[in-house]
């Protein structure tokens, strides 16, 4: 199973050494992980739904959980609208809850491909029959294709921690984290019998895995004024799955990253997922010429950004191209740089008010168009690392005020191991907006903030 494997299968000096070779699955084992029926997925899917909604209805009991056949009819009678909730419901939770409808597919032996119409299906289910408010075109695309991603994610994931060959404490908790990572999967895994089987071998597919967790504080700036803003605590989880320069036959999400900065303090205005930034590989080739090793492909792209500065979020797909360059045996430049459209994205807009008059919960147009984004690093071997990184985001306004925008966001960042596996880590954060608007004044917005944090790498 390893043959075709490249020389090495580190990705960055902070990864450290397997201890001794494991025997990598390139997929999951069909012996152990067999494929259910379509009706066994479907009821699944519905339980999923309904389970959520008497949650809503008898332990919270929210004023949109009070359904039944009067808001059935009227749901299907008045048809589809774009809603009115915050970012944070539509562009993260949504597609949270699409990663379940997923894994009930993914979980039960199926493809991604095979599984993303299971998340079409839960969000179609609870668009109509689910709550009270009308269908909403945001929530179905964002839980159905942003779904599939964050599903696909906590598949792989909760398999990377999951081994049937383990048994006692050790088992337990391996079941115990994976569940919180995925629970429709650990759902499933008690109705087939998975949690207390033992299996001779391991069943599941598991590729190498960069974890850095990062602590510290960040500021932000009053405008760009550099170290005269706020203070708040920053806690982050940086993912890098799978090997992207290793030659082998590829599948989707065989190759991601995740990256996940919490913010928490009395400055944050209560924005505590500061942003969620991620990619994975849908299709993709790699090849070597020398030094140089490169992956092209065609990726996935998940944007979420909404902290006290500003507020976006991207759904998006294109091509890309990651590179190494080896400059000698501990030292080498990475980068990667992705051209995508953006079929779905959002901004925060200083004229929603205006324009859809009653609004009070969403500060933010509908929007679509194209992003561009590149990423540079330098390894110093044992000294540390010197990145650059851009985002470039180009939409056009569907709802809300018309016109377009222009939205840049740069981020240079310096670390300086200290010892072992941690670092001192800086990063400044540049973020710029150009609107151009038919009938209000165009906006001209920068601001900044800088992080200062400790980062250890897994």
């Amino acid at each position: 199973m390893n043959e075709g494997i490249s020389e090495s299968l580190t990705l960055s000096p902070q990864q450290q050494p397997f201890s001794e070779a494991p025997v990598w699955l390139w997929e999951d084992d069909p012996e152990y992980n067999k494929k259910y029926s379509l009706w066994a997925v479907a009821l699944k899917v519905i339980s999923t739904d309904v389970f959520v909604w008497v949650v809503d209805r008898f332990v919270f009991n929210y004023p949109f959980s009070r359904i039944g056949p009067k808001t059935w009819g009227n749901n299907l009678k008045t048809g589809w609208e774009w809603d009115t909730d915050r970012l944070g419901m539509n562009f993260f939770f949504h597609p949270f809850a699409g990663g379940g409808y997923f894994n009930c597919a993914r979980a039960d032996g199926y493809t991604y491909f095979a599984s993303v119409p299971f998340a079409f299906m839960g969000s179609l289910l609870w668009e109509y029959f689910g709550e009270t408010t009308r269908p909403a075109y945001n929530d179905i695309i964002n839980t159905t294709a942003s779904g599939a991603l964050f599903g696909e994610i906590l598949y792989r994931l909760s398999s990377s921690i999951l081994d049937d060959r383990k048994t006692g404490m050790e088992r337990f908790f391996r079941e115990f984290a994976a569940a919180i990572l995925s629970p429709g999967r650990a759902l499933g895994r008690l109705m087939q019998g998975k949690l207390t089987r033992i299996t001779p071998r391991e069943v599941y597919q598991k590729e190498p895995v960069n974890i850095t967790l990062l602590t510290g504080a960040h500021w932000f700036n009053n405008r760009t004024d550099f170290g005269t803003g706020d203070k708040s605590a920053l806690f982050g989880i940086h993912l890098d799955y799978g090997d992207p320069f290793e030659i082998r036959p590829r599948k989707p999400f065989d190759v991601f990253k995740f990256r996940i900065d919490l913010s928490y303090g009395k400055y944050v205005w209560k924005k505590y997922l500061d942003n969620v930034i991620g990619y994975g590989l849908l299709f993709g080739k790699t090849v070597h010429s020398g030094n140089l090793e490169m992956l092209f492909g065609v990726f996935q792209h998940y944007n979420y950004w909404d902290n006290k500065i500003f507020e976006i979020s991207a759904l998006g797909f294109g091509g890309g191209i990651i590179a190494k360059w080896r400059l000698s045996k501990n030292s080498n430049i990475q980068s990667a740089f992705h051209l995508g459209v953006v079929p779905l994205g959002a901004s925060n807009s200083p004229y929603i008010d205006i324009v859809e008059e009653g609004i009070h919960v969403r500060n933010y147009d509908y929007s679509g168009g194209g992003e561009v984004k590149f990423e540079g690093t330098l390894n110093l071997g044992k000294v540390g690392q010197v990145t650059a990184i851009y985002y470039l985001y180009l939409l056009h306004t569907y709802i809300g005020p018309s016109g377009d925008k222009i939205i840049s966001i740069f981020k240079p960042r310096i670390s300086v191991r200290l010892f072992s596996n941690l670092s001192l880590g800086f990063e400044y954060l540049y973020y710029h907006k150009d609107g151009s608007y038919l009938d209000f004044p165009d906006v001209h917005k920068s601001n900044s903030e800088q992080r200062l944090y400790l980062m250890l790498y897994l």
